[in-house]
């Protein structure tokens, strides 16, 4: 495929697999705009493979965990190369890591968050878990801070890009606790749960819904730190990235918020944020690029 075409498919990829993402993406200028959409679709082709989904969903089992890393880690070896892989995902990882000078680390060092899962991984304090989200998320917020035109230099800016990250994935983490269980895995800390008085691998157990609000709330508080965090870095970016950052720090900072809000019914429904509170999160996200706050 040529450049168009990676960039077409990779618009058709984000547009499906996350419709928080995709509005946010639409408020960057047009050469951020593509490079972000070409580095979504290989994460979310990564992340697809190693957990057998199909542009994200309910996960499912799969029977040959080492031989789908092998294959992610050759084909992304291959395409930080320079070399043409044939898969539209993987070649769009080497056409915005050429374009941007990607440090080859960081896709590397995501691909060792899909390796962690595959080892069926579970932290057992806070430190691992924020090691978890670094790999699955905050190394993203690296990629992207350097598609925006942050320097690989600029080390005190990425480290506000990584929490950005950071806050992502410890909301994914707070609703997605049911599902997470139900799929076999588990995120929270066990020294959280061991000192909440809840047994792991029952966590989510009725008799223990109390004490697991307790830890959502925990988990969104935790969010709430980086993303503030977060949103200092974001008033040093170019005026559109600023804005679609302020826009999804807002949008899925609500996720944890209102997990954090149902307290035990958090997970009698999946928490989604509607395309109102989105348009209103825009809206704010503008007054707030325009003025440099975060």
């Amino acid at each position: 495929m040529d450049r168009a075409a990676l960039v077409d498919t990779a618009r058709e990829t984000i547009a499906k697999g996350s419709k928080s993402f995709a509005l946010a993406s639409k408020l960057f200028a047009p050469d951020v705009r593509e490079r972000a959409w070409l580095l979504y679709s290989w994460c979310r082709k990564c992340d697809d493979i190693a957990d057998g989904q199909d542009h994200g969903g309910a996960l499912t089992k799969v029977e040959d965990p080492a031989e789908r890393l092998a294959f992610l880690r050759d084909m992304t070896e291959r395409a930080l190369a320079g070399e043409t892989t044939g898969d539209p995902a993987f070649d769009a990882l080497g056409l915005v890591a050429k374009e941007c000078a990607l440090p080859a680390q960081w896709p590397r060092d995501l691909i060792e968050g899909f390796a962690m899962d595959a080892a069926d991984f579970s932290p057992r304090n806070e430190a691992e878990l924020l090691k978890y989200c670094y790999h699955v998320a905050g190394v993203v917020g690296l990629m992207m801070a350097v598609i925006m035109g942050v320097s690989p230099d600029d080390k005190d800016t990425l480290k506000r890009a990584n929490d950005l990250g950071l806050a992502f994935q410890l909301a994914n983490i707070a609703r997605d606790i049911r599902e997470d269980a139900d799929g076999g895995r588990c995120y929270v800390p066990a020294e959280w749960l061991a000192e909440a008085g809840v047994p792991s691998g029952n966590h989510m157990k009725a008799p223990h819904r109390k004490a697991m609000a307790g830890i959502a709330q925990k988990l969104a508080d935790l969010s709430a730190g980086y993303e503030a965090s977060a949103r200092i870095g974001a008033r040093r970016l170019p005026f559109r990235s600023r804005w679609a950052v302020l826009s999804a720090a807002g949008i899925y900072g609500d996720i944890a918020r209102e997990v954090a809000r149902r307290g035990e019914a958090a997970w009698d429904h999946r928490v989604v944020t509607s395309k109102a509170a989105k348009a209103g999160w825009v809206a704010r996200a503008w007054v707030g690029a325009v003025v440099r706050r975060g």
